[in-house]
């Protein structure tokens, strides 16, 4: 009996040394865990700092930054010493760790976004430039794409183009053709008006 009593309680030890080892690896796996969760939110402000200072004035004026922040970029942006810009953002960075970024990240989507919207525009317009100048037959698909296009003027820079081309001159009028295509979508783009002078287009209008 003392010898069944002597293994319940070794038994009992080696569980419960066990489940204190247990217990210390999943909060030492927690505390990890946490520190690289806590470096992550560091670097990811410091980026968001980072960026601030490529921001224009114009772009700065919309963000609701604090004054020692706001005071914090503009002087990055004075600067022109490579350390002194490090040093700098660096301290940019532990501002940015006293304030709730959401607001700064959010501007920043916005402007991502209007700015992939301006790139895909301008390859459209140099796909269609390229598709004029490469067949003549284009442009009866921009006419029916854009039936306020100018038919005769198109057709005349194509043309020019081609001889500026042939002749390896300066591409003058592809420079051109492309300008008339970026007024013709920024026409058609703006709402037009029925009878009575209201917009037929009512999504474009602002609150």
């Amino acid at each position: 009996m003392e010898g069944v009593k002597w293994l319940k309680c070794g038994y009992d030890n080696n569980f419960n040394q066990r489940s204190e080892t247990m217990q210390d690896s999943d909060q030492t796996e927690q505390e990890e865990t946490s520190r690289s969760q806590r470096k992550r939110d560091v670097e990811a402000l410091q980026d968001i700092g980072e960026r601030l200072v490529t921001l224009n004035a114009s772009q700065l004026g919309q963000l609701d930054l604090p004054d020692n922040l706001r005071d914090a970029v503009k002087e990055a942006k004075r600067l022109t010493a490579n350390g002194a810009i490090r040093r700098q953002k660096q301290y940019i960075g532990k501002l940015m760790r006293n304030i709730d970024p959401t607001a700064i990240v959010a501007k920043f989507a916005e402007w991502d976004g209007s700015s992939r919207e301006q790139a895909a525009k301008f390859h459209q317009l140099e796909r269609w430039r390229d598709r004029l100048l490469a067949d003549d037959k284009v442009i009866s698909e921009l006419v029916l794409a854009h039936p306020r296009v100018d038919v005769q003027r198109m057709r005349t820079l194509i043309r020019n183009a081609h001889k500026e081309l042939a002749a390896g001159k300066p591409p003058k009028s592809s420079r051109e053709l492309f300008k008339e295509l970026r007024l013709l979508m920024l026409v058609n783009a703006a709402p037009t008006h029925d009878a009575n002078g209201e917009d037929e287009n009512p999504t474009y209008q602002e609150d």
